[in-house]
């Protein structure tokens, strides 16, 4: 066992190089779940041995020292961060420590609850209205001069109040303390950018804003997407303002952004609810947030507390579970999708993120993992958010050995040997055999899949099986399917293939749209399937039709018309086709006769789960009505119909201030009048 002076030399050693490598290099090596595990030991041990607490131990400090390419600034008033709770118990374990601070631990207090960015401290000087200058945190007590790169700023105010009309007069002196971050959306868009000019791309939106911030041509940081919230006073005259919502009000009304989800909670439970609320929706805010930061709403009070080494008594974070850490990639494995793709996906070594272990994440595509420069043997950064499969953020770079091998994409399908492709403007590789056995497995799944052709009782183990035994080598062949052989098979029984064969002779009549969207074509899902057959009248017209004339259809863009003509000039898919029309299913649209024609002349786009109706229900109640429904949100959409977890396209919709109905008001709409 290593004596508790041994390890807690250790411990500084090793948490002031990680916020060396957090603070100025603003490139992490591990994740803030890991530090803040060896920061809690490292505060553990000293409160069980207080003589071996020493001043420059990183739990009296507030970070690392500024790099000196930047002239110091000494703050007014210590820039401290704060003490870290990690579940609801010791959010009440800290009031607990308050209570016996006051002279009455029942003194009823109240709270104000504010997300925990993930940014860039900055510390904003004004006199007399006019900002004068701003700095980094750097150590809590001298920052970096960033002035020149604050200014180019769009949120934040260069004279107060913005407002003359709000009848506020800016004070003599006055020191903000904000949070400078990148958008999450515009953070995606900023790193595409930087791959396409070859320049650096940032592991996350931290680090984009750390590094923003910290160059020394301001002309670099006027082009970056970057913006601030304000949520504190660190030095003031002439203002005396004594809670903090009050301070978040005065702050927002002299101009200054402030965020919108700070919330005012009047008791303990008010914010165990707040942190239950915040941890469910922290995946659908377009902002990094890794906790809460709950502060007593009276400041004299809170400040009259004084601090736990470095930490405030006063307030405290409220983190979440982490979502983020660093493991080393074992193996990459190859999968094929029904389309022909090759997915790259990643074999860790085991870690636990956000109470699962994960073993497996998502690459993306090859050009991702050279864009990145991820290496077998790396150590990477793996995300897990909400249900979303996890994914490899990217490398940590400066940890490597030289053992670590570069990754390159398959020349040769690892199923079937065939050669692979690449569409030229796509990121995609295709094993573009139909024969490959891996890709018919999953090419099955979804024809019989109820989204597709709906065939009740058939599994993707009865696929696998079937494709494995011989008995289909290609979809059509599920409907040449006999007694005989299904009998067979081991666990296949009367009743079994009984409901089996049921299944299959239903599926015949599934209108075309269903069946053309079944075949897997690229691109082809079952709204544009949908508009491909109304258009032109069924399956047998689409195969005839150019690239030009499907070009013409609304909702159909040259690369759905592109891929759409290639699928049906090829000999093995119009094979296929002739032994799916010789087993009886439909190739040619019904006329549908209109209700009405109260949505004529409009165009819908459908997103998430309505209430009783399906997608497709929706759909034919929309054409029936004379409407149209198409796949993608634009400036040409009237209306989107969005129901439950609607995801992107609603956030498009809003952006283009669409108007938006939920399945009621699409009925309403459709109403005569």
């Amino acid at each position: 066992m290593i004596p508790p002076q041994d390890r807690i030399t250790q411990l500084r050693q090793e948490i002031n190089f990680h916020l060396y490598r957090y603070h100025v290099l603003d490139a992490p090596v591990i994740s803030d779940a890991e530090y803040d595990a060896l920061y809690e030991e490292l505060r553990r041990l000293e409160e069980s041995y207080p003589g071996l607490v020493a001043p420059d131990s990183p739990t009296q400090r507030a970070g690392a020292r500024p790099q000196d390419s930047f002239a110091k600034v000494t703050h007014p008033a210590p820039i401290l961060s704060l003490a870290n709770a990690f579940t609801e118990a010791d959010f009440y374990a800290w009031r607990g420590r308050i209570g016996r601070l006051l002279a009455d631990p029942d003194t009823p207090l109240d709270y104000v609850v504010e997300p925990k960015i993930d940014g860039l401290t900055v510390v904003l000087t004004y006199r007399n209205g006019q900002f004068v200058q701003g700095a980094t945190r750097g150590d809590g007590e001298v920052g970096e001069d960033i002035t020149a790169n604050l200014r180019t700023l769009f949120s934040l105010p260069k004279q107060i109040p913005i407002d003359p009309a709000s009848g506020l007069t800016p004070p003599p002196y006055l020191v903000v303390r904000g949070e400078a971050f990148f958008p999450l959306d515009k953070f995606e868009l900023f790193n595409q950018a930087q791959a396409a000019a070859g320049e650096r791309v940032y592991m996350n939106p931290r680090n984009a804003a750390a590094g923003s911030l910290r160059q020394l041509d301001s002309t670099i940081t006027a082009a970056r997407p970057l913006t601030l919230y304000c949520y504190d006073f660190v030095a003031w005259e002439g203002v005396e303002i004594p809670t903090q919502w009050e301070r978040l009000a005065y702050l927002r009304a002299m101009g200054f952004p402030v965020s919108p989800d700070a919330a005012y909670c009047q008791n303990e439970a008010e914010v165990a609810a707040a942190y239950q609320l915040w941890a469910s929706k922290r995946n659908e805010i377009n902002y990094e947030v890794d906790g809460i930061v709950v502060k007593i709403n009276n400041r004299p009070l809170a400040d009259s507390l004084g601090f736990v080494g470095k930490d405030p008594r006063g307030a405290i974070a409220l983190k979440f579970p982490a979502q983020e850490k660093t493991t080393r990639l074992l193996e990459v494995k190859v999968s094929v999708g029904r389309t022909g793709v090759l997915n790259p996906n990643a074999v860790l070594e085991p870690v636990e993120i956000g109470g699962v272990t994960v073993r497996n994440a998502q690459l993306h595509n090859y050009d991702d993992i050279q864009r990145k420069d991820i290496r077998l043997g790396d150590l990477v950064w793996v995300k897990r958010a909400g249900e979303v499969i996890p994914h490899v953020v990217g490398p940590v770079v400066d940890v490597r050995t030289g053992a670590e091998q570069i990754i390159t994409p398959p020349e040769r399908c690892p199923f079937c040997d065939a050669p692979v492709s690449r569409v030229e403007g796509e990121v995609a590789i295709y094993c573009d055999n139909p024969a490959c056995p891996e890709q018919l497995v999953r090419r099955v799944e979804y024809f019989v899949s109820r989204g597709a052709m709906d065939v009740d009782g058939f599994g993707g183990q009865t696929g696998e099986l079937l494709i494995a035994t011989g008995l289909i080598h290609d979809v059509a062949d599920i409907y040449f399917l006999s007694r005989e052989q299904l009998l067979q098979l081991e666990g296949f029984k009367d009743k079994k293939v009984d409901n089996l064969l049921s299944g299959i002779e239903a599926s015949k009549s599934q209108p075309p749209e269903r069946l053309l969207s079944a075949l897997g074509i690229r691109f082809v899902g079952s709204v544009v399937a949908g508009l491909l057959v109304n258009q032109l009248g069924g399956i047998e017209e689409l195969a005839a039709a150019t690239p030009e004339q499907l070009h013409e259809i609304e909702g159909v863009g040259p690369q759905i018309a592109q891929a759409v003509a290639a699928w049906f000039n090829d000999e093995r898919n119009l094979a296929l086709l002739a032994k799916l029309k010789q087993a009886g299913l439909r190739f040619a649209a019904a006329r549908q006769a209109r209700t009405a024609d109260t949505l004529a002349g409009k165009t819908f786009v459908i997103t998430g789960t309505l209430p009783t109706w399906s997608r497709d229900e929706a759909k034919a109640f929309i054409e029936a009505h004379g409407g149209k429904v198409t796949d993608s949100v634009s400036k040409k959409t009237s209306y989107l119909i969005a129901g439950e977890n609607a995801g992107s396209k609603l956030t498009k919709a809003q952006t283009l201030g669409l108007p938006i109905l939920d399945e009621a008001g699409l009925r309403q709409l459709a109403a005569p009048l």
